[in-house]
Order: structure tokens, then C-alpha cells, then sequence
């Protein structure tokens, strides 16, 4: 299939689009940006700087990737924004660029960003992650696949936001969300586990069940037992556990090291 684009679209001759990508009217594309296979570029999305898409991604009006990061340190550098396939991007999306060398705000596969969500410059995104409307991820937030994060809410700069976690809308997110939860509030606490999003995962059915049991065990040791988040990290080490399990322990024990924000906690 052959590209096919608009008449008012402004792209560059130096971008590279490949096969099946359609550009709507009035899109702008820059000299550096490469769009692979089947992406649909839609009307006024503009797409600047070292941008990099995988195939099959939708890009809905209005959507902005690759400008310049809103970050007063930034002087110039030659960063970028690198997408995977089939992500969605609704309607005025913000995506920006990475601060400083040669870094990159990072985007994996089958995720919906959706209307009017903003990612800021270093941002490090999983695969099949939901942003609902509104939401403000500053920069240097990493986050895990398969997580959902409601509406009209703000990320904290540098927090981590787990595997499959959910995050409820117009929360205040400032601290490190632990994979496998479902955190809610003003300020937000680790409500309970995400009971739903592990049934639909299919980890709740691997193993014949004993992954899903041990998380609850460890979930439950660390946010509704009178012991300390080091002593309920201490008691499971000494532990065999499995893969979310682990997962879960090895998420708090660098969430408590230095440099990071630490845990948001648990309501008791």
C-alpha cells in the first residue's frame, strides 16, 4: 500500500513514512520523524523533533508528539519521543521530548492515551496501559504495563506507577503506586488489591491459582498487619515467592531506596 496524504498536510520531505500511512488535513510533519507501516496521522496532529512510531498507531486531531520539553533546563539537545504499535492517541494528546543527550520519553504498544492527557519529557510507558482524559503525567514518571489511570488527576515528577495497577480519578498521585493495586484519594492511599484487572490479566488462574493466593498473602502482610512496611518486607524475603509476589516485594524494596519518592501507604 502506497502512503497517502492530504493536500494541506505539511510534511517534510526528509520524514520517512512507510507503507498504508494516511496523513488528514492540515497535519504538520517534521524532517526527522518516521512513521512506520499502517499509523493514521489524523487532521492538525503535529509531530516535531526525533519522533519514531512503530506500525498501526492512531493519532486522533490535534495531537501533539515531540515538541520541545516544558522544561526550563532543556537547551537543545537532540532527544526524541519513540512510540511501539497500534498505541491509540485521542484527540490534543501532548507528548514531549526528552530533556537532555540524546534520551528519549519512551511509549510501548496497545496503549490509549485518551483526550487531553499530557506526558511529560522522559516519561517511560508499558504496554497496553489505559490514561483517561485529562490526567498530567510530569516528567521522568515510568509506568507499568497493563495499568489504568483515571481521570483528571496529576502523577508526581519521578513516581513509579506499578503493573496493573489502578489509580481512581481526580486523585493526587506524589508517591510510587504499587504494581497489582488500586489506590484512590486526596492524598492517595492503597485502597485494596486490584482484584478485577488480575482476573482479567489471567494471572489470577496461573498456577492453578497460587500466584493470585500468595500475592493476597503478601498484599495482606504489608497493608493490614501491625508490622512495619521493612518488617513485612523482611518476613517475606525470608520467604519462596512467586512471580507477582516477587514482584510486588522487589517494587516497595526500590520504591524505599534513595532517589526515590517511596510508596504511596496503605488506609488501615
Amino acid at each position: 500500500m502506497s502512503t497517502s496524504i492530504h493536500p494541506t498536510a505539511v510534511v517534510d520531505p526528509r520524514a520517512e513514512l512507510a507503507s498504508g500511512v494516511e496523513v488528514g488535513p492540515y497535519a504538520v510533519i517534521g524532517p526527522q520523524v518516521r512513521i512506520g507501516p499502517d499509523c493514521r496521522i489524523g487532521p492538525h496532529v503535529v509531530l516535531e523533533g526525533r519522533v519514531s512510531m512503530g506500525s498501526g498507531n492512531r493519532l486522533f486531531p490535534g495531537a501533539c508528539i515531540g515538541l520541545e520539553p516544558q522544561d526550563l533546563k532543556y537547551t537543545g539537545d537532540p532527544t526524541g519521543v519513540v512510540l511501539g504499535d497500534d498505541n491509540t492517541i485521542r484527540e490534543c494528546v501532548t507528548i514531549n521530548r526528552a530533556t537532555r543527550g540524546e534520551q528519549v520519553t519512551r511509549i510501548g504498544s496497545g496503549n490509549l492515551l485518551m483526550a487531553y492527557s499530557h506526558l511529560g519529557h522522559n516519561c517511560v510507558l508499558g504496554d497496553r496501559i489505559v490514561i483517561a482524559n485529562g490526567v498530567a503525567v510530569a516528567g521522568h514518571v515510568e509506568i507499568g504495563d497493563r495499568a489504568v489511570i483515571g481521570g483528571m488527576l496529576g502523577i508526581h515528577q519521578f513516581v513509579h506507577v506499578g503493573t496493573l495497577a489502578m489509580v481512581g480519578g481526580m486523585s493526587r498521585i506524589e508517591r510510587d503506586v504499587p504494581p497489582f493495586s488500586t489506590v484512590e484519594g486526596h492524598p492517595a492511599r492503597v485502597r485494596a488489591l486490584n482484584r478485577i484487572g488480575l482476573q482479567r490479566s489471567g494471572l489470577a488462574a496461573r498456577d492453578d491459582g497460587r500466584q493470585l493466593e500468595d500475592l493476597k498473602r503478601a498484599w495482606m502482610l504489608i497493608y493490614r498487619s501491625r508490622l512495619t512496611l521493612a518488617e513485612s518486607l523482611a518476613q517475606l524475603r525470608g520467604q519462596p515467592l512467586t512471580a507477582a509476589a516477587e514482584e510486588l516485594v522487589a517494587f516497595l524494596e526500590a520504591s524505599v531506596a534513595e532517589g526515590r519518592r517511596g510508596p504511596i501507604p496503605g488506609s488501615r
